[in-house]
């Protein structure tokens, strides 16, 4: 909130009339801060999570930035992933969003051994002390265990003991808020594995994304969850999802593609009683820098903020919408969504491209590298490097330039100068 300076002209009230102005403002602001502040009651009942005794729908996403915006869309909740919540939790109260506050469970695949008693005791520490700090803010939904800790390995035997270890930690020091435990997809059995070592846990919840979708809840059923379940990351489909290019380049959708896909799983969800939080509200480098971003590095929304303000009866600032990408074709042959090319050629694309409200667009052509490192679990990835003056804009498109050889991809980025933008890019290889 700005700060509103008074004029020194103001300040000639005599001093007893202001001094009972400031005491008697004072008194409300207190008193109204202390009733916003009062932590909730959070429970869980059947399939559903009850804040103060009342069914909570879970609706947002993972992503720390932008909270008014996000809670302007009809969402209720974002997810955290570890480190401390403090900040994160006072701008959630203070956009009115419950949060989701992950305690990052470390991942055996990276090296850590859960035999090891010192690396147990210091994890299981440092988790407490974040409990014991954040247990009775107001904005705390339900404590994160881990992220998708049983990925990626072999045997995952080690892996359900030591979410229940954390999970009964938790419930020890807060009882007051469940806990959820993040898995990454149903598995063949994972669930049952869980049910049957981690019984602290309230909570069930999955990360999932494309048409995997459709039946995630009766999947996690099947293996006999009862209590809720939150889909805690989902997207359109993934980079493991997508078809590829003949050296391996995953195709990712357009920003309107994405939209539209996601339009279709929020609706769906809807039927399957699952709380609902989408991936990234932010943006993360994984095979692109706009795979599983909802929002570009400048801060623009793209048009998934209208799918999300749809399915949960929100709004997107100042009601805009965003660019629509209709089509990016390799001019000479469209339906190809590659190109392949020798060192002394320059090659051409076509843009299709409008934007609903009007507005005038601002276009801007890049190419990256193609990502050499390929993570799981959201590990991290570098940026993929940016080749200098290889793209250069035509009244329809754009033209590539001859480039040595590699495997590269064309990005476009398309701004409607009131905060929204549109994405997309074709991968392609120079022999």
């Amino acid at each position: 909130m700005a700060d509103s300076r008074r004029r020194l002209a103001r300040a000639r009230l005599s001093r007893p009339i202001a001094g009972l102005i400031g005491l008697f403002g004072l008194i409300l602001h207190l008193t109204a801060l202390s009733g916003s502040a009062m932590a909730a009651s959070v429970s869980v009942a059947g399939t559903e999570v009850l804040v103060d005794g009342k069914p909570f729908r879970v609706r947002g996403a993972a992503g720390e930035e932008a909270l008014a915006e996000l809670a302007g869309l009809g969402a209720t909740t974002i997810r955290t992933y570890g480190g401390d919540p403090g900040k994160v939790l006072d701008a959630a109260q203070q956009a009115g969003l419950k949060v989701i506050v992950g305690l990052w469970v470390e991942h055996p695949r990276r090296g850590v051994d859960y035999a090891d008693r010192a690396f147990v005791e210091r994890q299981l520490a440092e988790f407490r002390q974040v409990v014991e700090k954040y247990k009775d803010h107001p904005a705390l939904l339900m404590w994160g265990i881990g992220n998708e800790v049983e990925s990626e390995l072999a045997d995952d035997a080690a892996v359900w003991p030591a979410i229940e270890q954390v999970a009964a930690m938790v419930g020890d020091v807060d009882p007051a808020h469940p806990r959820i435990a993040v898995l990454a997809e149903t598995g063949a059995d994972k669930i049952r594995k869980l049910r049957a070592a981690a019984p602290s846990i309230d909570v069930l919840g999955i990360n999932a994304y494309g048409d995997a979708l459709y039946s995630v809840a009766a999947r996690a059923r099947d293996q006999g969850w009862t209590g809720p379940i939150v889909i805690t990351e989902l997207g359109a489909r993934g980079q493991w999802q997508a078809a590829t290019a003949p050296w391996g380049a995953p195709f990712e959708l357009s920003s309107t593609q994405k939209a539209i896909e996601l339009r279709r799983y929020l609706a769906a969800l809807e039927d399957q009683d699952v709380g609902i939080i989408l991936f990234l509200w932010g943006w993360k480098q994984e095979v692109t820098p706009s795979w599983h971003s909802l929002r570009l590095p400048s801060g623009e929304w793209t048009e998934a903020s209208e799918s999300m303000a749809e399915a949960w009866g929100g709004r997107t600032p100042d009601g805009n919408h965003a660019p629509r990408i209709a089509a990016l074709r390799l001019v000479g042959n469209p339906s190809q969504p590659y190109a392949s090319v020798g060192t002394s050629e320059g090659w051409e694309v076509e843009l299709a491209a409008n934007d609903p409200d009007g507005d005038r667009l601002d276009i801007r052509w890049i190419v990256r590298e193609e990502s050499r490192v390929r993570t799981v679990a959201g590990d991290f990835e570098p940026d993929a490097g940016v080749v200098d003056s290889a793209a250069t804009p035509l009244a329809k498109g754009a033209r590539v330039r001859p480039l040595s050889i590699g495997k590269y991809r064309l990005f476009v980025e398309i701004r409607d100068g009131r905060g929204s933008a549109a994405t997309a890019n074709l991968p392609f290889e120079v022999r």
